[in-house]
């Protein structure tokens, strides 16, 4: 048993879903969206710190924290539980982030998703995007489809992450899963070689740069279904982020390449419930008339009009579906206030659908707009 174990059965115990290590300090978990130090346990000096992270890390990996000084990689805990582990520098000394990764791979409706995204899962070919925040639950709904998949369609699937989080069993599918650093060097790499591997479908853990983007786009115009994450809030913002990360002489057939080939995007937060705990709220675009012309003629911040005519076919924006956790009773006001993004608006349909009681707090009065 790791000395390390320790702290996790306390992550487990606490109902934590995240561990922070830093030197000098007292171990913390982030417990509901907020961090709480564990106030029994001593500070951590260099040399248990140390003890800490190198122990559960593999000679070759340990050097490679100490050259370039960030880390990333999932350990397993009596073959029960996963850890995504991340090993960084900072003033004080070595520091560390450790995240469950659950072992069961739950469904959209266990994770209380809306149903149109299990239809990511039919499409045969093209770009599928789900976004978010760190910590937003994206890896999550991602197994969640790709096991849709494994339990309908006979695929051959291939996911490319940093570190592999959740392991897929085969049940109609076949499954390979490459770790970028220890299988292959980059998610470009990854996505240059699955050009000669008969994939049916292909998982990017991330795509946050040019290269990893343009391969990504150009497997999704080839038959092939991709899927993808990005570091956005919303499926709108998402589509402007991925035409910015190419030259602007190269925008034009982006934005073309995009609109051959996007299906979907599913921007998701997580936001503190009344009840205690955190639900995945999402903002849905899907693929229809009007979105790839959109795209194609750089007239993006018309999706918000195709969203907003399109909730019948399940699309939604982020401040209607904040807005219904806060109709429903699940969320405060206040929570989904500071998740929306145009303050202005999302206070306008507070007031149309809430009843506002005398003893309400009133909203700020600032109103940053969506750009």
């Amino acid at each position: 048993m790791a000395k390390i174990d320790q702290l996790f059965d306390l992550m487990i115990a606490h109902q934590a879903s995240d561990l922070h290590l830093v030197q000098g300090q007292r171990p913390k978990l982030r417990q509901h969206g907020s961090i709480i130090p564990l106030s029994e346990e001593p500070l951590l000096d260099e040399a248990r710190i140390r003890t800490f992270l190198q122990e559960i890390c593999n000679p070759t990996r340990w050097a490679n924290f100490l050259k370039t000084k960030d880390l990333d990689f999932a350990y397993e805990k009596d073959a029960t539980m996963r850890f995504r582990c991340n090993y960084y520098w900072q003033i004080h000394g070595m520091a560390a982030v450790f995240r469950i990764i659950p072992t069961k791979i739950l469904t959209v409706e266990e994770l209380h998703l809306p149903k149109v995204i299990k239809n990511f899962a039919h499409f045969r070919s093209g770009l599928v995007l789900v976004t978010g925040p760190t910590g937003s639950g994206k890896s999550t709904t991602l197994a969640a489809v790709i096991n849709h998949i494994n339990e309908r369609y006979r695929r051959y699937i291939l996911t490319i992450e940093e570190p592999i989080e959740f392991v897929h069993k085969n049940k109609m599918s076949s499954f390979c899963q490459r770790e970028v650093g220890s299988d292959v060097n980059t998610f470009a790499d990854g996505l240059r070689s699955a050009a000669r591997q008969d994939c049916d479908v292909i998982l990017v853990g991330e795509m946050r740069d040019l290269e990893t983007i343009s391969l990504a786009l150009t497997a999704a115009s080839k038959g092939v279904l991709v899927f993808g994450t990005l570091h956005t809030n919303s499926a709108v913002k998402t589509v402007d982020r991925i035409i910015d990360v190419f030259p602007a002489p190269l925008q034009g057939m982006a934005r073309s390449m995009l609109a051959d080939s996007l299906r979907g995007i599913c921007a998701q937060l997580l936001m503190k419930k009344k009840s205690g705990g955190r639900v995945a709220v999402n903002e849905i675009l899907l693929e229809g008339p009007g979105m790839g012309p959109s795209i194609r003629e750089g007239n993006i911040s018309n999706l918000y009009n195709i969203i907003s005519a399109g909730q019948s076919r399940g699309m939604k924006l982020m401040d209607d579906a904040l807005l219904e956790q806060v109709a429903q009773g699940n969320a405060d006001v206040e929570e989904a206030y500071l998740l929306a993004e145009s303050k202005e608006g999302f206070r306008d349909k507070v007031r149309s659908v809430i009843p506002i009681q005398p003893s309400a707090q009133p909203l700020p009065s600032s109103s940053p707009q969506r750009t």
